[in-house]
């Protein structure tokens, strides 16, 4: 139990990676918070987690969910997973997620940042005073690829280039606290939404959604993790370096830039 006694707080953890990054934190004994936009999300939060329900683009929301947390525990790992922008990517009976930016809906950008960025900002500045103030805590910022490549529109990879931007910043402000802010990049990751689409996809290098809360509790455990501070970090790569393996014994491949 690699991670007893630390607590955790998994945004957006009630589906997806999110589900996944917080049900494998607590197997590996961290107290762990997830937050859900509705009741109906937090019904199907994994075992062993507690769920708040919070929408990350409402700001009260958000403080109300960090204060009952505040009552009785201190955050020690912040996982901002919370994410609006796969949303509707059929508008209208129109597949418009690849449509050039000209014909893009503008809602889908207000998402990606509304209940991205920004989400992983707020959460962020409200978990951060804790964790100067001991002198240590973990946040990691899930982000993707399409930071540094084209993939799937414009609006996207403005918004996984900004939470980038955002964790390098946030890094070099937090280094001198003992606080450490990494971007977190996933394979193809086997959540609910990809395994619906599952005789379509090449899923033979593909991940779990735990197999990245393995990479989480592997930097959350490490004493030496601020070494990463400020980086981009691949999943695939970091089981490599630190020896774990996915929940079917497998170990991932790491992408590169060239073959995403």
């Amino acid at each position: 139990m690699p991670l007893h006694g630390q607590v955790a707080l998994v945004t957006g953890g009630s589906r997806g990676i999110g589900r996944g990054v917080a049900s494998e934190l607590a197997r590996q004994g961290a107290k762990v918070f997830v937050t859900g936009r509705t009741e109906s999300d937090l019904a199907t939060i994994g075992e062993g987690t507690i769920g708040i329900r919070c929408d990350h683009t409402v700001d009260s929301d958000v403080e109300v969910a960090f204060a009952r947390i505040a009552q009785d525990d201190a955050i020690d790992i912040l996982v901002n997973s919370v994410w609006g922008g796969y949303e509707r990517m059929v508008d209208n009976g129109e597949f418009t997620w690849m449509k050039p930016f000209w014909h893009q809906p503008l809602w889908r950008w207000d998402a990606m940042f509304e209940a991205g960025v920004r989400a992983h900002y707020q959460a962020s500045r409200l978990a951060a005073p804790g964790m100067v103030a001991r002198r240590r805590g973990l946040i990691v910022n899930i982000s993707h690829w399409a930071a540094q490549k084209h993939l799937g529109n414009v609006a996207y990879g403005v918004s996984k280039a900004a939470t980038d931007k955002m964790t390098a910043h946030m890094a070099s402000e937090l280094q001198p606290h003992g606080v450490t802010v990494v971007s977190l990049y996933p394979g193809m990751v086997r959540t609910e939404k990809v395994m619906a689409s599952a005789a379509w996809l090449d899923l033979s290098n593909s991940e779990s959604p735990e197999f990245i809360g393995r990479a989480i509790a592997a930097l959350a455990a490490d004493p030496d993790v601020m070494r990463h501070t400020g980086k981009v970090l691949v999943a695939a790569a970091l089981a490599l370096d630190y020896g774990f393996r996915d929940i079917d014994g497998k170990r991932p491949r790491p992408l590169t830039l060239a073959d995403v």
